[in-house]
């Protein structure tokens, strides 16, 4: 029996992504795609092409604060110039996602309006010009509570699960799975971003080999979002 593999493969070499760019198009066009591969595409060139790009004087410290304040629907925690937020989508993240990191000076990228529609729309548009089916995942990077260090998650998904649910399964020992619901859109994230790194400029990977189960026609990452009523700590 052959063991199962992933392979992860950055994609280099595609063009500057300037509002108004097809992130699908460019993909059927330049990246060696085939049926069942997970696109890893980050946020910020997804922002770019939909016009998130916005203008921050660069002078003024208070000036991200403020950006971040105005994209959050609540302010959780506050410490010096950091602020955790909660966003549109339902996010809990630092400073509401808004970053001035690889963009020009007195500019900030924001968080697309929509993730899981742009990642829809990314797929459709490769699965009309290469005729072929594949997941997509919209990543960005995130701290987490209780660890150090900051790790790439999903935040908008499609044709591909976000949350595998595997309770009443059984494990190897034949014991029903009581709890275990597995965040694979995150690890999908995750092992993209070993690849893409934060300054080698390489915005996309692909993840081949999946378990093809995880591919569906029908997937949200805001599926991963824990609801307030489920929710310990807010």
């Amino acid at each position: 029996m052959t063991s199962p593999s992933l392979a992860v493969i950055g994609v280099e070499g595609l063009p500057e992504i300037v509002p108004g760019t097809s992130i699908g198009a460019v993909l059927a066009r330049r990246a060696p795609l085939v049926a069942g591969d997970v696109v890893v595409v980050t946020q910020k060139i997804v922002s770019k092409a939909e016009g998130r790009v916005v203008p921050v004087a660069a002078g003024d410290p208070d000036a991200k604060r403020r950006l971040a304040e105005a994209e959050a629907t609540r302010i959780l925690r506050r410490r010096g110039e950091l602020v955790i937020t909660e966003t549109r989508h339902g996010f809990v993240c630092a400073n509401s996602g808004v970053d001035l990191s690889n963009v020009a000076e007195g500019f900030a990228v924001l968080l697309p309006a929509d993730p899981d529609r742009s990642a829809r729309g990314i797929r459709d548009a490769v699965r009309a010009l290469a005729g072929i089916e594949i997941g997509v995942i919209i990543s960005d990077t995130f701290g987490r509570a209780w660890r150090r260090g900051l790790v790439d998650v999903a935040i908008g998904c499609a044709g591909v699960a976000a949350v595998v649910d595997l309770r009443g399964s059984l494990d190897g020992s034949g014991r029903v799975l009581a709890a275990t619901e597995m965040c694979v859109a995150d690890e999908i994230a995750a092992a993209a971003e070993l690849v893409m790194g934060k300054a080698a400029h390489v915005p996309v990977a692909i993840v081949r080999g999946v378990d093809a189960s995880w591919l569906r026609e029908s997937s949200v990452a805001t599926e991963v979002v824990r609801p307030h009523g489920e929710d310990l700590f807010r």
